[in-house]
């Protein structure tokens, strides 16, 4: 779940099926309740059921005997680090080859891409310092081109700090869904961002349907070994390969569930760990809760509709606390109730605006969506009050709202703004590269067909963003293919390492409810808790960007239970020369998926 500022963030059963679906409905959102707002999870390892129950405890007997799953004598890669191009000259850059199927090792191979920003100095090289953005489907190698930005310049003298595209995802042998990204993009499925009505739900569950044939046929291999246990398995090669003892890693949002499963499958390699935004390993494996996991879809599991909607919640009491002169939504009324009565009207009386690229509509799936990812760094809070202030009135402008929309500094702006992706060829940046280790990772609920209904259910629980993220497993619920080299748990660590993990109090991605329960997991884990908002904490807080800096440096965290405070508040003006992070990269993911 896509990652830097703005990780977009980022996993059936037939109609006959509802009945069942339908009397079990209360269940299933009552345990998605408690799931969502649990303060506190246990950290015993738990049972997985069934097909996942074989297929982890397969796993586990090559954890024994294999070291990881990685059998003696399997080649480490030879990095020959080269220039990286224009603009980027103080980067290096080269590819490695790594087993696409561990269990023959000496056969065909995947080409991974990867970036190192080497030590600057003054000081001794302590190592490399390997990063993943989250997402899943993140471009690691996009991610550190902004490391200069986004590391202090003490961390950045010591490391260097290395990014890879993993198996599957954008430059490493990308796993795509179609023959062109131009026949991606034309896809039904892409261009609606969620369904609202049940008609579009039905209608939505049958091109996921298709949309999971199409990928699963397209690059069969490529997705058939594009587990988050094989990521972590080319970590360690990596790791191997630039001649670290221990492996150093900064993981974000998903990037903290291929942290902890590098840890399960190596436990005596972890050295300094960095997981902020942290996912339940757990519930995203859809083994947390025995049974049970197995009426609860992916897109309640991960707590996005929850934690979004409380983020949302508090992006309204701080518009009002700032009042007018700060927050454009706060002159019209109470923020929270403007807002979530423009949401209704959008339903029905969707705005038009002109684009470059042409006209766009925003109906209230798209001002979730616009919501959502601004919700993921408080410096575009104002663009969002601006973008709603402006479609709130009973005749919206469509130039003030196009006005609006084209400030904000998200992703999903960029995309509104109709820029198009690069066009790669036959190996071109697919959504692929988004699903790929989710509809491998993740149990399936087998409620496909009772997505429509749940889906209302859920926006009682969580309005509006429960009914957006709900969707973001829709695809995988038929996957047609599995990695047999999945490692799905169980999840307690054996690790001696001491790690830090990151929490932000009002996370709409990764909420901050699982970051006890995810530190919980490692015998010798500390917290930081972030008093602010947004996604993660990169590029947000001095104090918690020191604190990041002295762990990797000296592996001190400052202590067990610490809290740091943003640098600057919602609505705030910035000060002159105030640091701010660089706007992510624009992400060549559906706009349904965010995660």
């Amino acid at each position: 779940m896509a990652a830097t500022r703005g990780d977009r963030m980022t996993t059936t059963g037939p109609r006959r099926r509802l009945g069942v679906a339908a009397t079990a409905l209360a269940g299933v959102v009552a345990l998605a309740g408690s799931l969502l707002t649990a303060t506190a999870v246990s950290a015993a390892p738990s049972t997985a059921t069934s097909a996942t129950s074989a297929a982890s405890a397969a796993t586990t007997g090559a954890v024994a005997s294999d070291a990881g799953g990685i059998a003696p004598g399997t080649r480490t890669p030879t990095l020959s680090w080269g220039p990286c191009g224009t603009g980027l000259e103080a980067f290096r850059c080269t590819t490695a080859e790594v087993p696409t199927d561990y269990d023959r090792p000496r056969g065909a191979t995947t080409t991974l891409a990867l970036i190192k920003l080497p030590a600057s100095g003054p000081g001794a090289r302590i190592g490399s310092l390997f990063t993943n953005p989250g997402g899943p489907g993140g471009s690691g190698v996009d991610f550190v081109t902004a490391a200069p930005q986004l590391y202090t310049a003490a961390l950045r003298a010591r490391y260097d700090i290395i990014g890879f595209d993993p198996r599957g995802v954008v430059r490493s042998d990308p796993a795509t869904c179609f023959a062109t990204a131009q026949e991606e993009a034309s896809s039904p499925l892409l261009r609606l961002a969620y369904p609202l009505t049940r008609p579009e739900g039905r209608t939505f569950v049958k091109e996921a349907v298709a949309f999971a044939k199409q990928c699963t046929s397209t690059s069969p291999e490529r997705f058939r070994h594009a587990s988050t246990a094989n990521v972590a398995r080319d970590l360690e090669l990596l790791r191997r390969a630039v001649g670290d003892d221990k492996l150093t890693y900064a993981g974000y949002s998903y990037g903290t569930f291929l942290g902890a499963t590098y840890a399960r499958l190596f436990p005596d390699r972890v050295g300094r760990f960095v997981l902020d935004g942290t996912v339940d390993p757990k519930a995203w494996s859809g083994t947390g809760r025995g049974d049970a996991a197995q009426w609860v879809p992916f897109g309640i599991r991960t707590r996005q509709g929850v934690g979004a909607w409380e983020t949302f919640r508090e992006f309204a009491k701080q518009c009002k606390a700032a009042g007018p002169a700060r927050c454009s939504l706060a002159g019209l009324g109470d923020p929270l109730t403007v807002a979530t009565r423009t949401f209704d009207r959008l339903a029905t009386s969707p705005v038009t605006i002109e684009t470059p690229s042409g006209p766009v509509v925003i109906d209230q799936q798209v001002a979730v969506l616009l919501s959502f990812q601004a919700l993921y760094d408080p410096a575009s809070w104002r663009d969002l009050a601006d973008t709603l202030a402006a479609l709130s009135v009973s005749t919206p402008s469509p130039a003030r709202v196009a006005a609006a929309v084209a400030g904000t500094t998200t992703t999903v702006g960029e995309r509104v703004r109709g820029e198009a992706a690069d066009e790669r060829g036959e190996d071109y940046a697919s959504a692929g590269g988004n699903l790929a280790s989710v509809c491998v990772d993740a149990r399936r609920s087998g409620l496909l067909g009772s997505y429509p209904a749940i889906a209302d259910a859920y926006d009682r629980t969580a309005p509006y963003f429960g009914r957006f993220r709900l969707w973001t497993g829709a695809i995988c619920e038929r996957w047609g293919l599995t990695d047999t080299d999945a490692f799905l748990g169980p999840w307690a660590q054996t690790t001696k390492a001491k790690v830090l993990v990151i929490g932000t109090r009002f996370d709409p991605a990764t909420p901050y409810s699982q970051t006890r329960p995810y530190a919980g997991l490692w015998p010798d884990a500390d917290v930081l808790t972030v008093q602010g908002y947004g996604h993660t904490a990169l590029g947000k807080s001095t104090c918690a960007d020191d604190a990041v800096t002295r762990y990797l440096l000296t592996g001190r965290t400052g202590g067990a239970d610490r809290t740091c405070r943003q640098d600057v508040a919602p609505f705030a003006a910035p000060a002159d020369g105030a640091r701010t992070a660089p706007s992510e990269p624009v992400r060549v993911s559906p706009r349904w998926l965010g995660l």
